[in-house]
């Protein structure tokens, strides 16, 4: 996990933004043509392609062109990176909750004895 550290920052940048969120949404279900990607959403080919262009330097979707269509599809490498550092995230989260939990339960059952 430590290996993909400094990639982290990017990608949830490139994540913030509900127009790249959509794309990564829509490419979920298979590889798009950026055309198709765009028409959604109301904004110029060249304004749409910078989130295509940084969606690709996050490594998020990887790209190929054929002819004059550019088609896009998601990496999941990438995306395993951020599954792994969410699951240690939910891990810690749980351990500590997990041990509020004890303990209320302990203080509850103190209570009752006395």
């Amino acid at each position: 996990m430590a290996q993909y550290q400094h990639h982290l920052d990017g990608i949830f940048q490139a994540l913030a933004d509900p127009t790249r969120r959509a794309v990564i949404g829509r490419l979920g279900r298979g590889p798009a043509s950026v055309g198709e990607l765009a028409q959604p959403f109301d904004m110029a080919l060249p304004s749409f392609m910078k989130h295509i262009h940084l969606l690709e330097e996050t490594g998020l979707i990887r790209t190929r062109k054929s002819g004059r269509v550019r088609t896009c599809e998601i990496d999941k490498a990438r995306f395993a990176a951020v599954d792994g550092w969410l699951g240690e995230q939910r891990a810690i989260w749980e351990g500590r909750t997990d041990r509020l939990e004890q303990f209320a339960i302990a203080a509850t059952n103190k209570e009752l004895k006395s």
